[in-house]
C-alpha cells in the first residue's frame, strides 16, 4: 500500500486494533462524505477490516492482514495479556 492515504489508513487500523468497536460508532468517527478520504472504504475493500455480528451488534475488528500492516509499520500496540 503506497497511497497518500496509508498514514490515515494505518491510524485508522490502530484505533480498530485498540477495540473492537460497533459499526455504528466506526462511522461516525470515520466516514467522511470527500472523494478524496476513502479510508474506511480502502481498509474494507483491502481486508484489512471485517465486519461481524456479535450479540445482535455489528462489529468492527481489525483482520490478520490489517494486524500484519500495523507490525510491519510499527504501529501494532501491545495487547493486554488475557487473565
Amino acid at each position: 500500500m503506497s497511497t497518500g492515504l496509508t498514514p490515515l489508513i494505518l491510524d485508522f487500523l490502530e484505533w480498530v486494533a485498540a477495540g473492537p468497536h460497533p459499526y455504528a460508532e466506526v462511522m461516525d468517527r470515520w466516514r467522511t462524505s470527500c472523494p478524496r478520504l476513502t479510508v474506511w472504504e480502502d481498509a474494507v475493500d483491502q481486508g484489512l477490516v471485517t465486519i461481524n455480528e456479535r450479540q445482535d451488534t455489528l462489529m468492527v475488528t481489525t483482520t490478520a492482514q490489517g494486524l500484519r500492516l500495523l507490525a510491519d509499520s510499527g504501529r501494532l500496540m501491545a495487547r493486554p495479556a488475557a487473565e
